[in-house]
C-alpha cells in the first residue's frame, strides 16, 4: 500500500481560493490539507473551492479532516442554505464515500471546467514536518469527527479510534 501524499496546490483570489489535490488524498496528505486550509481561513478567504479533477481517492483520515472544515465553516460562512465550501468534479467513488459516511451534505458538488482567473498564480504547497505522533493525532481527531457525524460510523470507525488512541499513549510516554 503506497502512502504517498497527494499533491497540493492553490490559487488565490481576493476572496475566493481554489485548493486543487491530485493524486490520493490520505492521512499524509491531510496534515497539510488542514494546515494550508487553515491558513486560507486566517488571510480571509470566505469561500473555498477543492478541484479534486485528478483526486484519485480519498481516506477516512482526509474525509475527516474535509468534513470538521464542513462542520466548522458551515454556520459562519457562505450564503444561508449554500455550504461555503465547493468540491469542483469530484470522481463518483469519491461522492459515494461522502455519501455513505453522510457529509455530503456539508459540501456544494459541482461539475464542469475549472476556470482561474488570469490574475491568480497557481502555487504547490510545499509537505510539511510531521512526527509520527502529530499523524496519529490527527487521524485519531478526524475518526472522531466522523464517529460524531452519524451511529454507522461510530460503529465503522471504533476500532480504528481505539487503536490510534493505543498507538498514541505509547508514542507519547
Amino acid at each position: 500500500m503506497s502512502t504517498s501524499a497527494a499533491r497540493l496546490s492553490v490559487c488565490a483570489g481576493e476572496r475566493f481560493a481554489c485548493v486543487r489535490i491530485k493524486g490520493r488524498a490520505n492521512f499524509t496528505a491531510s496534515m497539510d490539507f488542514k494546515t494550508l486550509v487553515n491558513d486560507l481561513l486566517a488571510k480571509g478567504y470566505e469561500f473555498l473551492v477543492l478541484d479534486l479533477s485528478e483526486c484519485d481517492l480519498m481516506d477516512s483520515t482526509f474525509l475527516g479532516v474535509l468534513a470538521g472544515f464542513g462542520l466548522k465553516l458551515g454556520p459562519k460562512r457562505g450564503k444561508p442554505g449554500t455550504p461555503p465550501m465547493e468540491l469542483l468534479n469530484p470522481n463518483p467513488r469519491i461522492v459515494e464515500l461522502l455519501d455513505t459516511l453522510g457529509i455530503l451534505c456539508l459540501f456544494h458538488v459541482s461539475h464542469g471546467a475549472v476556470t482561474v482567473p488570469p490574475e491568480c498564480q497557481e502555487q504547490v504547497a510545499a509537505p510539511g514536518e510531521h512526527t509520527r505522533a502529530d499523524v496519529t493525532r490527527a487521524c485519531l481527531e478526524a475518526h472522531h469527527t466522523l464517529m460524531e457525524l452519524s451511529p454507522e460510523n461510530a460503529a465503522k470507525f471504533k476500532d480504528v479510534a481505539q487503536y490510534l488512541a493505543e498507538d498514541l499513549r505509547k508514542q507519547t510516554r
